[in-house]
């Protein structure tokens, strides 16, 4: 364990970005983003989450993926894929960094993305601690100790001390070129301390007793069926926003484009929420509203669990909790959802 004053976090952060580019939760224009550290920026810390995950570094809002050349009957492919230079990510939050595992398993299964695993693998995960939770944040129900997260370096924040774990070779290697600014800590009953105080706070947040324990394969058909989708949906706008501010959503397009001299294929973030989404010759295989609203939810609480050895799509970060302009989230679902099934049960 180590530490080092607040008062120096900014010789901190002017150190690391001499080793790699850093990004880190940046204040500008009534928006905090994970945006490239520069002297005159305002870092902020202390924000539990940003406007947006982190998850545009590893899956980009659009990308080229491949372009196409044709000279008479030959076609050339050329691949898009080119070397990510070394990046680090300070002031992840527990459930973004758990929803770069996630996605982890979509990305990194068979057929790998190669695009995703170069950032990835070039990537340093710097985490915080959350000691002081919002209300709309419910990550627990996930088996989520936000006390504690994941990543390559863990900090915690204790009054005017920021304190720092390796947990990774990667993590220890960017340690040891900091070794200079780094002091020695033993203050780890003081943290284990601060971590027992936030767990209590986190228990008592008004989703922490989110039941999921009915969103099993076997329900798959009573809560496919579940009347309660009609009343659900009603107030769903299709906006696509929560989406978008998902850390764990991964849908994406992929179409063609003719640059004169060659095609490009192009892939770039979709949404489940559209009417156009995974539209095809024939037709989209949802026609309604209804339909793509309770895909969503199935896929988030029951499809993907099921493929993923009970992993749910979903982190608790609360984003879709705050930014629904219909004020609908995962959180109404489920507890819509999980009552049909109790009353079912009787």
């Amino acid at each position: 364990m180590l530490r080092i004053p607040l008062s120096q976090t900014e010789t901190l952060f002017s150190a690391i970005n001499e080793h790699a580019k850093l990004y880190l939760p940046i204040e500008a224009d009534d928006l905090i983003q994970f945006k490239q550290w520069l002297p005159d920026a305002i870092v902020r810390l202390d924000k539990l989450n940003t406007a947006m995950s982190p998850k545009d570094f590893f899956f980009p809002h659009t990308e080229n993926i491949a372009a196409f050349k044709r000279h008479k009957k030959e076609i050339t492919i050329e691949d898009s894929c080119t070397s990510v230079e070394p990046f680090i990510i300070f002031g992840l939050r527990a459930c973004d960094a758990e929803s770069l595992n996630l996605l982890d398993k979509v990305f990194l299964c068979e057929p790998v993305d190669t695009f995703y695993k170069a950032r990835r693998e070039s990537c340093i995960l710097i985490t915080s601690a959350c000691f002081q939770p919002e209300e709309s944040c419910f990550c627990g129900v996930f088996g989520i100790d936000a006390t504690n997260p994941s990543g390559d370096i863990v900090t915690w924040v204790i009054e005017d001390t920021l304190y720092w774990k390796p947990l990774t070779e990667g993590g220890m290697a960017l340690t040891e070129k900091l070794k200079g600014l780094l002091a020695p800590a033993d203050n780890e009953c003081e943290i284990a301390t601060e971590k027992q105080k936030a767990k209590e706070v986190f228990a008592k947040l008004p989703f922490a007793d989110l039941c999921l324990e009915n969103f099993t394969p076997d329900a798959l058909i009573e809560t496919f069926n579940s009347p309660q989708w009609t009343q659900l949906y009603a107030t769903c706008i299709g906006c696509g926003t929560c989406t978008f501010i998902c850390p764990t959503c991964h849908c994406y397009d992929i179409q063609d484009f003719d640059a004169c001299d060659k095609v490009i294929r192009h892939r770039c973030w979709d949404s489940c929420m559209y009417s156009d989404f995974t539209l095809m010759a024939h037709g989209n295989p949802r026609t309604s509203q209804l339909e793509r609203f309770r895909q969503r939810f199935m896929h988030k609480l029951i499809y993907f669990p099921d493929n993923n050895n009970g992993t749910y799509a979903c982190v608790g970060c609360g984003r879709c909790v705050q930014k629904c302009p219909v004020a609908m989230s995962i959180v109404k679902v489920a507890k819509a959802l999980a009552k049909t099934a109790v009353k079912s049960k009787g």
